[in-house]
């Protein structure tokens, strides 16, 4: 899919990972529906920063962890665009919890916007699709793939949006195609120490830690690869080797 006047929704785009992506789309020529949840003023800076590339940018925001947030995004989009070419889902949360002494507090709070929020928009943007077709990228994480002891929860949420995106790739083929990315250390933890970021990097087989500029490439590959379906691709500097 070329992305020249395409029209995508990211979630989770007010900050950090999500909006490197919806940036990075709105320099391939996209439009653009900028999702966040408690981050109006660096979005609605996103949209401007957008709009000056030449598309048509527009903010929305609700909370993905329940299915009326889902709704309303994908009402707010309708307001906005005629047609869907692309969902990135981004937005998702890491807490650290005990598998002792978790609660299902903490469960749900997981579990509702790591993967019901990402089902939920994904079903919403497949009806959009399938008369047209689209593409579905699922933003996935490490932890789907290698248990975090300091993170069950959402290591189990997030190998939960693995399988959602086999899953839907098979139902929804051959009109849409769902692909994801686990990233690894491509970007600092808030609070954490610049010195251990970098001890961190230089632990890797790489030898470096990443950049968000490393996941936005393999999501532009995804995007533009007619031929990939159902795959999840990892960006991690190899850290799945050692």
């Amino acid at each position: 899919m070329q992305l020249q006047g395409k029209t995508a929704i990211v979630t989770g785009a007010g900050r950090r990972l999500g909006a490197a992506i919806a940036e990075a789309l709105a320099s391939r020529g996209c439009n653009l529906l900028i999702h966040h949840h408690a981050s109006p003023q660096p979005a609605a800076e996103l949209a401007r920063r957008a709009n000056a590339l030449g598309v048509q940018a527009h903010v929305a925001q609700a909370d993905l962890a329940r299915v009326e947030g889902v709704h309303q995004l994908f009402e707010s989009f309708d307001g906005c665009f005629a047609r869907l070419d692309l969902l990135v889902n981004s937005a998702a949360i890491m807490q650290a919890v005990d598998l002792l002494t978790a609660t299902e507090a903490d469960w749900q709070r997981s579990m509702a916007l790591n993967l019901k929020g990402p089902f939920f928009c994904l079903q919403q943007a497949a009806l959009r699709m399938q008369a047209r077709g689209g593409v579905i990228i699922n933003i996935s994480d490490l932890a789907g793939q290698r248990p975090w002891m300091r993170f069950p929860i959402h290591s189990i949420s997030k190998a939960g949006v693995d399988m959602l995106t086999r899953v839907a790739a098979l139902r929804l083929a051959p009109g849409v195609r769902v692909n994801g990315i686990a990233p690894g250390p491509v970007l600092k933890p808030e609070g954490m120490p610049l010195a251990r970021w970098d001890q961190m990097g230089e632990a890797l087989p790489l030898g470096r830690a990443g950049g968000p500029e490393n996941v936005v490439q393999a999501v532009l590959f995804l995007a533009e690869n007619d031929f990939i379906t159902g795959e999840t691709i990892v960006v991690d500097g190899g850290d799945t080797l050692t």
